[in-house]
């Protein structure tokens, strides 16, 4: 007899008296627990340095009160524990549904609903997905960015707007998603052994049209975005891009005053569709100088190309994600080149996980760009008082954690903490240019 035929009829059987007669057509294999055990151990570290932060960092003193340290650890720590939470909540639901056999006789059902459709029973095991997910999702979700920032004094959105832009943000979920889970599966049926290729190469081309596009496509759906008016703001702006030796047309001001009162501004976009925003309570709350080192801040991460550095990245993290997520799958599903509607469950815990092991890392690529540009915004404006100001100022109005536990800081920060970013600033030197 064929060892390999002998084999899989050995894991069928297994999974048949397993599953308490379903017969299943995936088995959990060692992808699966390497891919588990480090996502789990690495949530787990996670949860255990928030019920044990620790003390106060020596550091952190020279720049915080500790009244402030420990306002900053309450803000945050109900949320890191929610995220957490629905980790959890999402890994036990997917994988109960994977290897319990559900994910199987659900997708059959749906098959026989569209009269055994192949698109069809896609298509409907992806909304029962989706939906499930969004459903578990909620109470967190409407808990964390609406009940707790009310409670902060940071939003001052209503109930009202906030399920707009919940209900807003799901159905463009729900487009992209489902026009994803189409493209995959045309991608498998039509490349059986390659499209993993094609579907880093797809991914990698949707991340450059996705930044190119959101700022001037999507973005605008939820905010306005004005060009600066303040002359006093125009006349920096044209100033520091003369030193930074960049050319900016303008800057553009977000009405996000209309939902927080927290703070912030972003750099986004490439080519033509390149910005800087800021937001409107970032002019209302903070010094002109203070907004001086934002701007100079955005402006390094456009001299530094760091978009471009990001996408490169994504690109490189494409090829091994894609290629590593064909494997498991092929060594997942019992028959091979099979890719039935629930494989899509089998993308979704794939992603979960993934997303928690790469964390360290894409955390750490952030945290370098960030740093980069907070020393070459110092290196233009010559001004690390106010610099070192807006970080102090920004970190106790926004209830930062300024003292995390070096795991946690490690492990999710896309920024280094507040004591790191000064130190950083108040290191650099005026000898060089920009």
């Amino acid at each position: 007899m064929d060892i390999g035929k002998y084999n899989r009829i050995k894991d069928e059987l297994f999974y048949f008296n397993l599953c308490g007669g379903i017969s299943l057509d995936v088995r959990f294999n060692k992808g699966w627990f390497l891919l588990m055990f480090f996502a789990v151990g690495f949530a787990l570290l996670y949860l255990w340095y928030l019920v044990f932060p620790g003390t106060e960092n020596i550091e952190a003193l020279r720049y915080f009160q500790r009244e402030e340290i420990s306002q900053g650890r309450e803000y945050i720590s109900l949320l890191r524990f929610m995220s957490i939470g629905c980790f959890f909540l999402e890994l036990l639901f997917l994988v109960g549904l994977i290897f319990s056999g559900w994910a199987q006789t659900l997708a059959k059902k749906m098959q026989k609903i569209t009269h055994n459709q192949v698109w069809g029973g896609r298509v409907l095991f992806f909304i029962f997905l989706w939906l499930s997910l969004r459903l578990l999702r909620l109470p967190f979700s409407i808990f964390s960015s609406y009940y707790w920032e009310h409670q902060w004094g940071f939003s001052v959105q209503s109930l009202y707007s906030w399920w707009q832009d919940y209900f807003l943000g799901a159905g463009l979920e729900l487009v992209f998603m489902l026009l994803g889970v189409t493209i995959l599966f045309f991608i498998i049926d039509r490349w059986k052994k390659m499209w993993w290729l094609v579907g880093a190469i797809l991914t990698s081309v949707w991340l450059f049209v996705q930044v190119l596009l959101w700022p001037v496509v999507i973005s605008p759906i939820f905010n306005e975005f004005q060009p600066a008016k303040d002359p006093e703001v125009i006349q920096m702006v044209e100033e520091l891009s003369k030193k930074a030796e960049i050319k900016i047309d303008q800057v553009l001001i977000m009405d996000a005053s209309r939902r927080t009162n927290s703070a912030n501004a972003y750099f986004t976009g490439l080519g033509s569709t390149k910005r800087i925003v800021l937001y409107d309570t970032l002019l209302r709350d903070y010094s002109l100088d203070e907004v001086k080192a934002v701007v100079a801040h955005e402006m390094a991460h456009w001299k530094h190309k760091h978009v471009l550095q990001g996408l490169l990245w994504g690109v490189v993290g494409n090829l091994f994600l894609w290629f590593f997520l064909f494997v498991l799958l092929r060594s997942t599903f019992l028959k091979r080149n099979y890719y039935p509607p629930h494989t899509w469950a089998l993308v979704l815990l794939f992603v979960l996980l993934i997303s928690y092991v790469g964390s360290p890392i894409e955390s750490y690529i952030s945290r370098r760009m960030e740093i980069e540009a907070d020393q070459m915004a110092v290196a233009i404006t010559e001004d690390v008082p106010a610099a070192v100001r807006l970080q102090i100022n920004l970190a106790v109005k926004n209830f930062a954690d300024v003292s995390p536990p070096p795991f946690i800081e490690w492990f999710s920060y896309s920024h280094p903490s507040a004591p790191k970013r000064i130190q950083y600033i108040e290191a650099v030197t005026y000898d060089s240019k920009p």
